[in-house]
Formats: structure tokens, C-alpha cells, sequence
């Protein structure tokens, strides 16, 4: 039996002997016993054939007035041909769409891609033109009546037509995503005053590679309101309208928003009010009990009278699958078991070139760039506006499991990525900023819940600087072993939402019973970081806009370089706050109560810059007025070159100089002229009275201003 065994050893030696002898000149340390030959020798495992995608038929529909149309059509038939190692394309035709048969667009299966030369003059795509609105507004013709189409449309015109510039492609692109057709790619804008052929290149490259996803070629009608008279209106609304008007009603599917009712739905409507009022009883009855419980488990004793030791349990994921189902219906992406990722509405709006949101007039943000996550639902707080209605999990500890930071940001940036792909079907996105928005440049750790809960919050944010993105960090001052904890951060923020304990207890509703004092110690945290810090103060009426001193006071306290100050926004009924749009103040209640916080703190805190659109404005320390000129914005280049170096610097390391559009008092009011504005109907009116008010009171000011000196 001894030999049987020393033989099977042995063998297995042999099997496992690496040569002592082997170098690291490239030489192997096998011993040739894998089929009697070296590990280098075996025969090389085959590479994956790569999946082509099969197109039945592909389409280019060109409509030209000097021939360009036609000459990118047979460009774009070349480059279709060329890209077989990914499509096989089985039929591919050059159609001139004064050949193409209307009603045929009807049953159309194949890819179709539109090349039109579009002119402020008479011209061969007038009738297509004329025929398709018609379509689109006959109220016979069934919503889905292109629901077979799949197609992509590039515009080429002149933009010294200006608003008129490709007018007539946008109007084809956004009907026949309404009439149900599936947009494969963005719409593009060729401007024959600007390098048009490379913007065609790069358009059609796109393109192309888009039709490399099988998934691309999938039908999805896009859901959009049949029976309304214009896309303004739908986007608007999709946007939450403007925020200088008191109407911005921002509503979720579960809420009750101020629109009108048949007098048979009343019943539905009042248990739904029902069940929020009760709802929220048993929130405030939570909370009460949360306050009032033991901190410490008690044990039981045994029949020995011994105390018994209640076994800790394991940690649990924060997101249940009821929790999961919730913020999914909302709109976020679950990453891993406590974090989320979301598309802000700023971003859609982007990336239809209707605006950015305030950060890009206060700081440079362009808002298709960034990402909106936060590695923590969980908040320590439930506050009365909260946006989420409170359906994010609470708690003072961390009592759950924990994710690694490299895979947050893994599955935060992934599902951003897919979040963005969906919107090419929106109507009005800009091919060029479609494809920015692949490569994300900032981070709002803003999202819901506190981000600084997260314990590796200081790993979490490395990683995004390693990838060149800048961190904008949120926390609710309820954590100031947190903040002093905190490493650098791009530009770290402290929402002050009360001046007082009282106050902050009304609209907060804070966990910890030493809420107040953990507030004060957040303020004291922030004033010894050293970097670029910000206060955010949200304005509601009849709770926080008539404490004035004390703000003064916590400013000197927390000696922040800005404080943002913007007007609540009304997110509907939702059972858990009592909130109404009573209290919304309006742009101009905001700017008032901004230039007397700035009277009380005297020299050293002025107002900047604003951002109408989002009733907020900018105060910043005078420091960053230099030469008469504000510098609020940020160079990021600059941020991340003082990061790599590993040497210490200050938050007027890395500023860069305020447009004149975004400076507070200038006619734009904080909205980028290169964008454009929509309204929604009877809207415009009602903007430009707000505008005309606060214009009043900045003239006001600077009356008073020249009065005194």
C-alpha cells in the first residue's frame, strides 16, 4: 500500500514540478506533461467570429437643390458598403424623394435614412413636407401609423436663415417619431456656413456605428401625446416649466398634482387623498417613535436570572425589493445594494439645446456631461420638501452591507451610459452633444439620501478624479466627523435650510436628537476645509425666509466661498408634507431676500450671478471679483492638474472668469443666449412680467447704491 502511495505522489509531482532553473527570459517551466508537449506549443484557442448585424433593406432618401443631398447620400452608400465586417445589408438603395411614393412610407420596413437640403426657398421637399403634417395632424390617422419605420434624419442648411436653419428637417424628424416611427439616431445639422462635410463625416460615423446594436434596430415607438398641438408644450412640461412662474408642478405618477378633474373621478381622487393624509400619520408617527425608542438592544434573562446577549444580526441590504420597486417606478437605476443613479431632467434639456441648469451659469456646468449619482440612499433626515416623498430609507448609522467604490462607479457610469442611449429617440436631440454625452466630465453626489453616509466616501472620490470628473458633494450637516474626514473634493456643499433649531427641526425633521448641535459642528467643519465650499439655502415661504440674523449668523460661522439660495420647488401632494405652492416664492421674493442677507453681512458676500429660469441666485465672497469682473466659474483642467501634482491649494487656484450673461443683473437672467427657450402656452407672458419685476428691484438697488455713496 506504502509504494501505491509514494508512486500517486510522485506522479502528481511531476505533474506540479516547476524548474528551479527557469528564468524570466521568456522560457516556460512547464515540463511538457500536458499532452507531451510545452504549454507554448499547444494550439492557440480560435478568436470569436464577430456578430454581424443583418439589415433587410436600407434606404437613403436624399432631397437636394445644388446636389450636396446627393453627393452624401452616395458618400454615406460607400461608407454602408465599407462597414461589412459588422452589417450585412441586403438591400441598399439611393432614392431621390421626389421619386419616393408618399403613401409607400405607410408599409415602409426598410432603414430609412433622410439627407435634405432644407432653404428658406421653394424646393423639391415642399410636398413631403406638406404631406407628412398633414398626416401628423389628421385626426384620423392612427397615433402609430409609421409604427414599421425605423429612421434617422441629418438636416444640411445655412444657418444665416437663423431660426429658420434646418427648420423644415426638425419638423420632419419630430413627426414622424410622433406618428410612432423608431428614431435610430439623433438628428443631425449640417451648416453649410461651417465645415459642413466634416460635420456630415461625423454625423454619418455615428450613424453608422449605432447600426452595429442589434437592439438600435428594435421597434420602439416613442409615447408622446397624440392630440397635442405642438412639442413646446410637451417638452416643457416634461421639464417642469419655468421656475419663475408659480406653477412649476413637478408631480410624480403617485401624486396629485393641480390639473383638473371629471366630477365622476372625484371619488377615485378623494380616497387617493384619503390614503396620503393616513399615510402620513403613520410617517409622523414613525418618526415620533424613532426619536423616543431605546438606542441599545435590552437583553432577556435565562431561568438563571444570567443576562442574555442578543446575537447581532447580519448586515442587510438597504434596498428591499419593495424599496427597489419604488425608486425604479421613479426613474433611478439601483446600484449594487445602496446606491442609484438617475438622468436629471437638465440633462434632457441639454441635450436638446433648451438650456443647461444653474450650475452651468454659476460654475461652468454642462449638464449633458454630468452625472447625477449618490452611493447612499439612506438619509438622516425627512425633510418636508423632500422630492422623493420620503421613500428613501433613514437612519443615524450604517447598518447595512457595503459596496466596493470601484463598483459603484462601474454601475453608475453603465447605466448613465444606458439612460443615455434611450433618449436618442427623443425628438430634438443634438447629434453632436448625443455623442458628448458619452463621456462624463462631472459628478453631483446630490441625488437623494447623504453621499457623506457612505463609509468610503473619500475612495469614492479619487476614483472619479482619476477619470477626470469633478465632484460636486452634497451633505445635510448632520455628520461633521464626516466632513472634517473629507478629503478634496471639487466643490463641497452644506444645506442650510433653517436659521434656527426650531426651524430646522420644521423643515428638516432631523433623526439624530442632537441635530442642532451636529449642525453647528458641520458649519465649524466646513470653515477649517480650505477648498471651494458652499452653503445651499432653499427658500420656502412661511417656514425659513424670515430669519435673516441668523443666517448671518451661521455664515460667519461656516465662512463659506458661495451661497446658492434658490426657491423651493413644488413636487405635488404627496401625504408626507403640507407643503402648497403658497410656498414658492417667486424670482423676485428670492432676490430680495438675497440683497438683505448681503446688507446684514456687510462687506466681504455679494450677489454674482443667477439663474431665473431656476429662481436661484449666486452669492459670493468678494475675493472672487477681481478687477470688477466675477470669477464663480471653475477651470477644470486647472482643478485636476493641481490634484495630480499632490500639492496643496486653495479654491482661487482653479477659478475662471463669469460670462456676462450668467452675472446677476444682466438681461439674460442667468440663461446661456446660445441655447434656445421654450414655454409652455400662455407662459412667455407671464416670464416676462417676472423678468420685468426683477429687473425693477435690480434697478432699485442700484439707486439706492448711488444714494448712499
Amino acid at each position: 500500500m506504502n509504494s501505491l502511495v509514494n508512486s500517486l505522489l510522485n506522479g502528481f509531482s511531476s505533474m506540479l514540478a516547476i524548474d528551479p532553473e527557469a528564468s524570466n527570459d521568456g522560457s516556460c517551466a512547464c515540463t511538457g506533461s500536458v499532452g507531451g508537449t510545452c504549454c507554448k506549443e499547444q494550439p492557440q484557442q480560435e478568436k470569436q467570429p464577430i456578430v454581424k448585424n443583418e439589415i433587410e433593406s436600407l434606404k437613403i432618401i436624399y432631397s437636394s437643390l445644388t446636389g450636396t443631398a446627393k453627393t452624401f447620400g452616395e458618400e454615406l452608400e460607400r461608407q454602408l458598403l465599407a462597414a461589412h465586417d459588422h452589417i450585412i445589408i441586403k438591400e441598399l438603395k439611393l432614392v431621390d424623394i421626389t421619386e419616393y411614393d408618399n403613401d409607400d412610407l405607410l408599409t415602409e420596413t426598410s432603414v430609412c435614412v433622410f439627407l435634405l437640403s432644407t432653404y428658406n426657398v421653394e424646393g423639391p421637399l415642399d410636398w413631403f413636407t406638406k404631406w407628412l403634417r398633414d398626416l401628423r395632424y389628421d385626426w384620423r390617422v392612427d397615433r402609430l401609423a409609421l409604427q414599421k419605420l425605423r429612421y434617422a434624419v441629418c438636416g444640411l442648411g445655412d444657418s444665416a436663415y437663423g431660426d429658420e436653419f434646418n427648420v423644415a428637417s426638425q419638423q420632419i424628424d419630430k413627426w414622424l417619431g410622433q406618428l410612432g416611427a423608431t428614431r435610430i439616431y439623433p438628428l443631425g445639422a449640417c451648416d453649410k456656413n461651417a465645415d459642413q462635410k466634416a460635420q456630415f463625416d461625423e454625423w454619418a460615423r455615428q450613424f453608422i456605428h449605432e447600426l452595429y446594436d442589434k437592439q438600435s434596430l428594435e421597434f420602439s415607438p416613442a409615447q408622446i401625446e397624440y392630440g397635442s398641438d405642438g412639442e413646446e408644450e410637451e417638452a416643457e412640461d416634461e421639464e417642469g416649466g419655468d421656475a419663475t412662474d408659480r406653477k412649476e408642478i413637478d408631480v410624480d405618477a403617485g401624486a396629485s398634482g393641480d390639473e383638473m378633474l371629471d366630477v365622476e373621478d372625484m371619488g377615485k381622487m378623494v380616497g387617493k387623498l384619503k390614503a396620503a393624509k393616513a399615510n402620513r400619520a403613520r410617517e409622523e408617527q414613525e418618526f415620533e417613535t424613532a426619536q423616543a425608542k431605546a438606542k441599545r438592544s435590552i437583553g432577556t434573562d435565562d431561568q438563571e436570572g444570567n443576562g442574555v446577549v442578543k446575537k447581532a444580526d447580519q448586515p442587510r441590504a438597504m434596498v428591499s425589493p419593495m424599496l427597489h420597486k419604488n425608486l425604479t417606478k421613479q426613474g433611478y437605476k439601483i446600484v449594487g445594494t445602496h446606491s442609484g443613479v438617475k438622468i436629471c431632467r437638465w440633462t434632457k434639456s441639454a441635450l436638446r439645446g433648451r438650456g443647461f441648469c444653474y450650475k452651468h451659469s454659476f460654475y461652468g456646468i454642462q449638464s449633458h456631461l454630468c452625472m447625477e449619482t449618490t452611493p447612499s440612499l439612506a438619509c438622516a433626515n425627512k425633510c418636508v420638501f423632500c422630492w422623493r416623498h420620503h421613500t428613501n430609507p433613514v437612519g443615524t448609522k450604517w447598518r447595512w452591507q457595503v459596496d466596493d467604490p470601484k463598483f459603484i462607479l462601474d454601475g453608475a457610469m453603465e447605466n448613465h451610459y444606458k439612460m443615455i442611449k434611450q433618449l436618442k429617440g427623443v425628438p430634438g436631440v443634438k447629434a453632436d452633444r448625443f455623442q458628448e454625452a458619452f463621456t462624463i466630465r462631472h459628478c453631483a453626489l446630490s441625488l437623494v439620501g447623504e453621499p457623506i453616509f457612505y463609509p468610503h466616501i473619500n475612495e469614492f472620490v479619487k476614483l472619479l478624479h482619476e477619470h477626470n470628473i469633478s465632484s460636486f458633494l452634497v451633505t445635510n450637516a448632520q455628520f461633521p466627523d464626516k466632513i472634517a474626514d473629507m478629503e478634496l473634493v471639487t466643490q463641497l456643499y452644506v444645506s442650510i435650510d433653517a436659521g434656527t433649531r426650531e426651524g430646522l427641526k420644521k423643515i428638516d425633521r432631523p433623526l439624530f436628537r442632537d441635530f442642532w448641535e451636529r449642525f453647528l459642528g458641520s458649519l465649524e467643519a466646513l470653515a477649517n476645509k480650505g477648498q471651494r465650499t458652499v452653503y445651499r439655502l432653499t427658500l420656502v415661504k412661511d417656514h425659513n425666509t424670515e430669519e435673516l440674523d441668523n443666517y448671518v449668523e451661521l455664515v460667519r460661522r461656516g465662512r463659506p466661498s458661495f451661497i446658492e439660495v434658490k426657491g423651493v420647488t413644488y413636487c405635488g401632494y404627496s401625504g408626507a408634507s403640507n407643503l402648497t405652492m403658497a410656498n414658492v416664492p417667486y424670482h423676485h421674493e428670492v432676490v430680495d431676500f438675497c440683497q438683505k442677507l448681503c446688507d446684514k453681512l456687510g462687506h466681504g458676500y455679494e450677489l454674482a450671478a443667477e439663474h431665473a429660469h431656476s429662481c436661484s441666485i449666486l452669492i459670493a465672497k468678494s475675493d472672487f471679483k477681481i478687477n470688477g469682473e466675477w470669477h464663480t466659474h471653475i477651470d477644470y483642467d486647472k482643478f485636476f492638474e493641481l490634484v495630480k501634482s499632490g500639492q496643496p491649494f486653495t479654491d482661487m487656484d482653479y477659478i475662471a472668469k463669469t460670462p456676462d450673461w450668467a452675472v446677476y443683473g444682466a438681461e439674460a437672467g442667468g440663461f446661456d443666449p446660445e441655447e434656445t427657450r421654450f414655454y409652455r402656452k400662455n407662459r412667455k407672458a407671464e416670464a416676462a412680467a417676472e423678468t420685468a419685476k426683477t429687473a425693477a428691484t435690480v434697478a432699485a438697488e442700484k439707486v439706492a447704491a448711488a444714494a448712499s455713496s
